[in-house]
């Protein structure tokens, strides 16, 4: 079986041995921001951190708004990160059932027809992408940055490949990819 990740264009086109220099998140000014979009416009994939807070209430109003009037796109990734509570979380603990009829319901809400796997390709590069953004960050070792960086390229070049902007809280994360491959618009928010 010949796998389709064409490993030294990945390299030619990311170059991640010429970057040395840590990363530093820009300044707010220049980046993209929710309360800053218009309602109408390209189709958004979102992030993790967008589910969690709309679940908790914490999503500004711009974010509600960009929800219900944009097309949105839904990641695999985002899938797998949701439904890891189902096997990580105490089944006698009280609060269990609540919390997996949430996260059910969320799920179930999904349009099938939205929902994007990342392909071989995908992973190739976002592998290549999240060692290098590990490398230039500064993150701890061992502190599990590596595979939330994993996901965090997926769902990047996952928007790459539909031509949608992610919607993400997550602001320094994807500055730095934004940084590291720019071209992929994110519109950012901070927590309401």
């Amino acid at each position: 079986m010949i796998l389709p990740f064409d490993l030294q264009g990945t390299l030619r086109r990311l170059k991640p041995h010429k970057r040395l220099e840590r990363l530093t998140r820009r300044a707010d000014s220049e980046l993209t921001w929710a309360s800053d979009e218009p309602l109408i416009g390209g189709a958004l994939i979102l992030d993790t951190s967008v589910y969690l807070d709309v679940l908790q209430a914490r999503t500004p109003d711009a974010v509600d708004e960009l929800l219900t009037y944009r097309v949105c796109y839904h990641s695999a990734v985002c899938l797998a990160e949701l439904t890891h509570v189902f096997g990580r979380l105490d089944p006698a603990h009280h609060s269990t059932s609540g919390v997996l009829q949430t996260v059910r319901d969320v799920i179930e809400d999904i349009p099938r027809h939205r929902l994007q796997a990342p392909d071989s390709a995908t992973w190739g590069e976002a592998g290549m992408l999240a060692g290098e953004l590990f490398r230039l960050s500064g993150a701890p070792k061992g502190a599990g940055h590596e595979r939330k960086y994993l996901n965090d390229a997926l769902i990047y070049l996952q928007a790459r490949g539909i031509g949608a902007s992610v919607l993400t809280g997550n602001v320094g994360d994807f500055d730095f990819l934004n940084q590291l491959v720019p071209g992929v618009p994110i519109i950012l928010y901070r927590q309401a």
